[in-house]
């Protein structure tokens, strides 16, 4: 079969893999038929990263924990990459129960089982049963198992029945392509946080996290904020914004300000700059008790946070990679009931055969499609 590698910085291709078979009698065989490409996956496709990375974790430049999700020389192609996808289930196991062949599925980032201690508590993207490392993880290499990447002809999904979130029926695949990450990573940065403090004014620092920030503006909006102020540089993301709801304010490129960001305190905050100055303005520009959360990534061990000012101010800040697998269902439940246009944070569609060429191309989303089997 077919799989999209990462071979190095703008250089991708098909490469030949094994079929998957199943293993276990609660395994599923899926083809992914929509693959979205994740904000962070852009990192290493379009900058020349893993020998630098290499050096900074050698020499404590870069926080060790990278090593655990990505190997000691991180993005060294070839490796398989994606981890975003809705697919259609063509196999299952014995003793599977929830799915049938020709289910339209979302695949969750992470590999989980349902039923350790952390799944339970509903970190499933620290199952203590299938991670080894950091993290077990689709599309991030072989320090986070051998699962390889979603862009690609098959799928092995092992504890299927837990992992597979059916689409509501009527719902375009297309509208969610990203539910496995970026899109449910939204949800959790702002829909739990609005249902504590109903109404609340919310601040989005747009960047790195090109997608992240733009669905969450747009549930923002949707969920009753008073305020929605989304911050960022790049005219593109400005726009669909404000399309999807929200006040833009447009700053020069760079390490950002507090006196870059609209005169206003907030319940909720999302820092998406990847970066310390980011983290240091979202956290003053919270309201008493206010809620940020980054969803970047801070490489340098160290990153500077204002804790005297979180602690004078009662803030909290929330860290931490997404658990997709609890929140699905209310992801997918919202979108179907309300038509939350989610496709609009898509900028490029394009053709399944051209991901090579596709996932170069330095646009904010990027989403893969071809016909599932059953519409063939």
């Amino acid at each position: 079969m077919r799989e999209l590698n990462l071979i190095g910085a703008n250089h991708l291709e098909w490469r030949e893999r094994a079929d998957p078979v199943l293993r276990d009698a609660h395994d599923a065989l899926v083809r992914p038929f929509v693959a979205a490409r994740c904000d962070g996956d852009t990192l290493p496709i379009h900058r020349h990263v893993s020998r630098g990375m290499q050096i900074g974790i050698r020499t404590g430049m870069i926080d060790p924990v990278v090593a655990s999700i990505c190997g000691a020389v991180p993005f060294r192609g070839p490796v398989a990459i994606g981890h975003e996808a809705i697919a259609e289930v063509i196999e299952v196991g014995s003793r599977i129960t929830g799915l049938s062949v020709g289910d339209i599925v979302v695949v969750p980032w992470a590999v989980s089982c349902g039923s350790c201690p952390e799944c339970t508590r509903g970190l499933t993207a620290k199952c203590s049963t299938t991670r080894a490392g950091a993290l077990s993880a689709f599309g991030f290499g072989p320090a986070s198992g051998d699962w390889g990447g979603m862009v690609s002809d098959l799928l092995r999904i092992p504890f299927a029945d837990h992992m597979l979130v059916r689409l509501p029926n009527g719902l375009d695949p297309l509208r969610v392509a990203s539910a496995s990450d970026n899109l449910s990573d939204a949800w959790r940065c702002i829909v739990p946080s609005l249902a504590e403090r109903p109404g609340g004014s919310v601040l989005i620092l747009g960047g790195a996290a090109q997608s992240i920030g733009l669905y969450a503006a747009g549930l923002a909006v949707a969920h009753g904020a008073a305020a929605v102020d989304y911050v960022d540089h790049r005219e593109e993301r400005l726009e669909i914004a404000e399309k999807l709801g929200a006040q833009v304010h447009q700053i020069k490129k760079g390490a950002i300000r507090n006196k870059d960001l609209p005169p206003r305190s907030y319940d909720v905050a999302v820092e998406g700059t990847s970066s310390s100055a980011g983290i240091d303005a979202s956290m003053r520009a919270l309201k008493p008790g206010g809620i940020c959360t980054p969803v970047g990534y801070y490489l340098k061990p160290g990153t500077k946070v204002p804790l005297m000012h979180m602690y004078a101010n009662d803030a909290t800040l929330k860290i931490g990679v997404s658990h997709t697998r609890p929140v699905l269902p209310d992801v997918l439940d919202f979108v179907h009931r309300t038509g939350f246009p989610a496709e609009l944070v898509t900028t490029m569609l394009a053709d399944w055969d051209d991901a090579p060429a596709a996932y170069r191309e330095r646009t904010t989303k990027l989403v893969l499609h071809r016909a599932p089997i059953g519409a063939r």
